[in-house]
């Protein structure tokens, strides 16, 4: 019998985010206007964060994130290679080079010892990716103090997780988040924040992004648009009155994975840091054949992710970087190669897990 397809993602939306929609709508309020304010202060209260303001997507919010902090020309950010593009890109739009380093091996986030080898007097921020919903090491923000370097927590996919009771978020100099529609959570459309427990950062951002401007026609410092819509961050506070429901649903997916995965011997499964709450945006295996499994899951009918497969310093953007050459990051390199994703959201049902779990358990390299 024909089964349904089993995708990577599915959009959770209910009455309440119609509602709040058509009443922003109707209101004539679109912009800069209450649901800025009130999601930007619930975001930062939820993350435990000082204070915080939404912006129009992740990417920019990295970049307003380094803009405030000073980067620019003439520095150097030290990021992984292990990461969506936009964790290195945003480094090159501020006039800045990023210096690319290795991740932990089971963890996947940025490697203190590569960190501590890689800072430079030339070393402005450093970016730490809580990569899949894994918290960082905290060793990276003891290591930046040591030698006052800020950092840049680059929170994309890390809504809802935490290490040692400590929300993702609230570890930084400064934070940024991605609501892009496959997150945790969203805001119907691209969408991202910055969150900082910094009261000196607190107004500089918000300018930033809003043409740096202290009233509407006295522009006071350089900035530009990276605001974010009045319905986006209504939908946005509706989104995250569920986050925390969704966030142990994934949990309780990934535990049934790692449970019937343990005892594949050609399957290395995600491990979760000591301490924390894992907010699994994505559960990724290192299957060593990935063609062949991705076949094989396609064949059962179940969709399949690569997050992802080129390393950001083997990227076409950067040939010319001193580092654009492959045998630079061998760690990164190897798991680019053979990592995928399976389905891990919150709107899965039991019988899909465990359909999900008879393939995996089914294929043979």
């Amino acid at each position: 019998m024909a089964t349904d397809r089993i995708p990577m993602g599915r959009m959770f939306i209910d009455d309440e985010m119609l509602e709040t929609a058509n009443r922003i709508l109707a209101s004539g309020q679109w912009i800069k206007g209450p649901e800025s304010r009130a999601f930007g202060a619930e975001w930062a209260d939820y993350c435990g964060a000082l204070g915080g303001t939404p912006c129009s997507n992740g990417s920019v919010a990295l970049i307003a994130a380094l803009h405030t902090l000073g980067v620019g020309h003439g520095d150097e950010v030290i990021v992984p290679s292990h990461t969506y593009i936009a964790s290195a890109t945003c480094i090159n739009l501020v006039g800045a080079t990023p210096k690319f380093v290795e991740v932990e091996e089971d963890y996947y986030t940025l490697d203190p010892n590569a960190l501590e080898a890689a800072i430079s007097p030339m070393t402005k921020a450093i970016i730490g990716v809580h990569l899949y919903g894994q918290p960082m090491d905290m060793a990276i923000f003891d290591i930046a103090d040591k030698h006052g370097i800020p950092v840049i927590e680059d929170s994309a996919q890390g809504h809802g997780g935490s290490l040692n009771g400590q929300r993702i978020g609230s570890f930084g100099d400064i934070a940024t988040f991605s609501f892009f529609p496959s997150k945790n959570m969203a805001v119907g459309g691209d969408g991202g924040a910055i969150l900082t427990n910094r009261e000196d950062l607190i107004s500089q951002v918000s300018t930033f992004i809003d043409h740096g401007r202290s009233d509407k026609y006295r522009n006071d410092v350089l900035g530009t648009n990276f605001r974010l819509s009045e319905i986006q961050c209504g939908i946005g506070r509706v989104q995250l009155k569920h986050l925390d429901d969704w966030v142990a649903r994934r949990n309780e997916i990934a535990a049934r994975y790692n449970a019937a995965f343990a005892d594949l011997s050609h399957i290395k499964h995600p491990k979760v840091r000591p301490g924390a709450v894992h907010a699994w945006h994505q559960y990724v295996l290192r299957v060593g054949d990935r063609k062949s499994f991705q076949a094989h899951m396609d064949n059962m009918n179940i969709s399949t992710g690569i997050h992802y497969p080129i390393p950001c310093h083997l990227q076409p953007v950067y040939s010319d970087h001193p580092q654009g050459k492959e045998g630079i990051l061998p760690l990164t390199e190897s798991i680019c190669s053979d990592i995928v994703s399976i389905p891990v959201m919150p709107l899965l049902t039991d019988e899909e897990v465990d359909r999900v779990i008879n393939a995996v358990e089914s294929w043979t390299p």
